[in-house]
């Protein structure tokens, strides 16, 4: 057993000797942390533009105020519908996501959660009222809809605070609107 408990000794000095070196580790008691300076960067309005194209209804592109930066898009289907999504890290590196659908609600949310999800109240931000989802200590997700034709549907979510939805919610309300099929420009 002293053998045993001698050679493990040897391998955690090893192992943190090689992990001082390589920095390939670090202790943080806080948690995580993101820098928001690094990660990638894309031009959203761009990303949005050339998606208005194909995309079945109109689109909108935030203006955000200085310190966001947009880090990544995609899009693809959803149950009834078309998703165009863009993700955001506000100035202090929260990361939360625009999503713009034309699928009803209830699909919009149980896509982007993972699993039917439960209104729980309203919020008024932007001018409109966002219907809240999502279970307390969990990423909330806020949907509001937008009139048409066609109608659509703006879903955002992630781990930003209050303040920072509401940010989002008024730059993607009052941002510019692209109409369907706009061509890139």
């Amino acid at each position: 057993m002293r053998d045993m408990l001698g050679a493990l000794a040897v391998l955690a000095a090893i192992a943190l000797v090689f992990a001082a070196t390589t920095q390939s580790c670090s202790f943080s008691p806080g948690g995580p942390s993101v820098s928001p300076d690094r990660g990638p960067v894309i031009d959203a309005p761009a990303r949005l533009r050339a998606a208005a194209v194909h995309t079945p209804f109109s689109l909108r592109v935030p203006a955000l105020p200085d310190g966001w930066r947009a880090n990544s898009s995609d899009e693809g289907l959803v149950d009834g519908g078309r998703a165009v999504r863009v993700g955001y890290l506000a100035p202090d590196g929260r990361y939360l996501r625009l999503v713009q659908s034309n699928a009803v609600e209830e699909a919009l949310v149980a896509a982007e959660a993972s699993g039917p999800q439960i209104g729980h109240g309203t919020v008024e931000a932007g001018g409109a009222t966002w219907v809240v989802y999502g279970n307390p200590g969990e990423e909330p997700f806020w949907v509001t809809t937008l009139p048409g034709p066609p109608e659509s549907r703006l879903l955002i979510t992630g781990s930003g605070s209050e303040p920072e939805f509401r940010t989002l919610a008024t730059a993607a309300l009052r941002g510019e609107r692209l109409a369907v099929g706009t061509p890139p420009g």
